[in-house]
């Protein structure tokens, strides 16, 4: 695994994805793969392709969010039945107050209102959305390896 993140090269991949065609969950979970070097095969990029625009569509959670949630569940969740989650629900807990916090929400139909789904204003802000998640979440991962 890569710890030597350059956090502006991190948010510029992720926009570079995220402009290419994937959608905010996928360039998450891309973006992250890319800079910690971590063997994620692409099946996980494509287990997150429901989340977008609020879980397909249907503007519950935000896909940022999801795609962020999952990448720590790759570091900190279970591998077996009955392992302790209470790590991860810890930093999963952190992530979402600070994206909260910083996007002014978490439901997709909510930080997206009034914006029509394929409008440059709406690509903007989930663009700056898919910066502030990969970044935060490189953070989480980065300062829980080192302790």
């Amino acid at each position: 695994m890569n710890t030597n993140v350059d956090m502006n090269k991190l948010q510029d991949n992720a926009v570079k994805i995220f402009t290419s065609g994937f959608a905010c969950s996928e360039s998450v979970i891309a973006a992250i793969r890319d800079a910690l070097e971590l063997d994620i095969p692409d099946s996980a990029i494509a287990m997150s392709s429901g989340f977008p625009w609020g879980l397909g569509g249907a503007g519950c959670i935000c896909g940022a969010l999801a795609g962020g949630t999952m990448c720590l569940g790759y570091f900190f969740g279970r591998r077996t039945p009955g392992e302790p989650v209470d790590k991860c629900f810890q930093l999963t807990q952190e992530f979402h107050d600070y994206f909260k916090q910083t996007c002014g929400g978490t439901c997709c139909r909510i930080l997206t209102k009034g914006k029509e789904k394929n409008s440059p204003e709406r690509k903007e802000q989930c663009t700056k959305f898919v910066e502030i998640t990969v970044e935060k979440v490189a953070e989480i991962i980065l300062r829980e390896y080192e302790k």
